[in-house]
């Protein structure tokens, strides 16, 4: 059975396009991590299934109802849905216990000795039954982010939204609210949560959405997404890929500046001097083989770019060179073979070459082994 339907949604403001005929099925059970960088539109995603934020276009189902229609009964469909946020949103001037009993005695018409019982009991399932007369100025954010989920839970919800429910939490307190959300998910509770806490997302999720380019880029299982991606913008993000990249349109270039750059990103990202070293001499070294003998005259276009994966800690350097067909790797007569080519032969880990009829491409791995 599917608990949301999203159809060809899409969402700006103003000029900035955020999301763009997003289709979504969410079937009852599921757990749902999305994933993408800052502004890619997963905030609003979410928002939008809730109708925080009005689509410009397309349909939101929620169970058999659109939520979307202009016929709604937005209250009633609502109450299927519980939302947390970043912030914890709790009433100030009311303890834990008033919080929760609130919505479902004003909403639900429960009595308040129902509604406290019921509260009394989610309190104990997340470990805080003892905090239901204090006040939210004396509670940690972790607890505060668990009295949230279970006021949540006392309007029971078929379906659970958490729009990065640890990322405003003190490190030492994330913990305790992802137990909550295992625990949750170990009861079958159907959940969409946006999350940047990676691990986690690979542990609970049992389909992840990683968002780029105004949607879902790609999807699939947490071994698919986390171990086997298949589009390059997934695999950048999962591998936290860094890149360096530079211009050259004369022979007379800064070669200088390039180095210096060159150095700055090995320093900022950790790698030490010999590994810095080694990523300078195999820059050098190509350009400067490109230069003397794959573009004879004097019109230059080339352009290097440097990347680190933090994971695996291996860098890439590529270079594109417009021109007439040349590849120094093929040469295997000792007399043909340039000082340059020799170099990057004993230091790199692999070397590649394509031509595509009007730029060179060359491929480095591993030259900081």
């Amino acid at each position: 059975m599917s608990m949301i339907r999203v159809e060809k949604l899409s969402k700006a403001f103003g000029p900035l396009q955020v999301l763009k005929n997003v289709t979504l099925t969410v079937e009852k059970g599921e757990r749902i991590v999305i994933i993408g960088g800052s502004g890619c539109g997963k905030s609003v995603f979410l928002r939008c299934m809730d109708l925080l934020e009005i689509p410009d276009e397309g349909t939101v189902l929620i169970g058999e109802d659109e939520l979307t229609s202009r016929k709604a009964d937005l209250n009633r469909i609502r109450r299927k849905v519980g939302m947390v946020y970043q912030g914890f949103h709790l009433f100030s001037h009311m303890n834990v216990l008033d919080n929760i009993t609130l919505a479902p005695v004003k909403l639900l018409g429960l009595s308040r000795e129902e509604a406290e019982k019921k509260a009394e009991t989610l309190l104990d399932m997340v470990g805080l039954e003892s905090k239901k007369y204090a006040m939210p100025e004396v509670l940690s954010g972790g607890q505060k982010q668990r009295i949230a989920i279970v006021r949540c839970l006392a309007m029971e919800p078929e379906v659970m939204l958490f729009d990065e429910p640890t990322s405003a939490l003190d490190p030492t307190m994330v913990g305790e609210v992802l137990a909550t959300l295992r625990l949750l998910a170990k009861q079958g509770m159907t959940m969409i949560i946006v999350t940047h806490e990676m691990d986690f997302a690979r542990e609970i999720a049992t389909r992840v959405l990683y968002m780029d380019e105004q949607g879902i880029y790609e999807e699939g299982t947490p071994q698919e997404i986390f171990d086997a991606p298949k589009k390059k913008k997934t695999r950048d993000f999962i591998h936290k890929m860094k890149y360096f990249s530079w211009q050259i349109g004369a022979r007379n270039f800064d070669l200088m500046q390039l180095q210096g750059n060159i150095r700055s990103f090995a320093g900022r990202y950790g790698l030490d001097d010999k590994k810095a070293y080694r990523l300078q001499l195999c820059t050098e070294e190509l350009i400067y083989e490109m230069l003397d003998y794959g573009q004879p005259d004097a019109s230059v276009d080339m352009q290097i770019q440097i990347s680190f994966d933090e994971r695996d800690k291996c860098t890439v350097i590529e270079l594109r060179s417009r021109g007439d067909r040349y590849n120094p790797f093929e040469t295997e007569a000792e007399d043909e073979v340039h000082l340059g080519v020799t170099i990057l032969k004993n230091t790199a880990k692999r070397l590649d070459y394509r031509f595509d009829g009007e730029h060179n491409f060359f491929n480095i791995e591993g030259t900081v082994k």
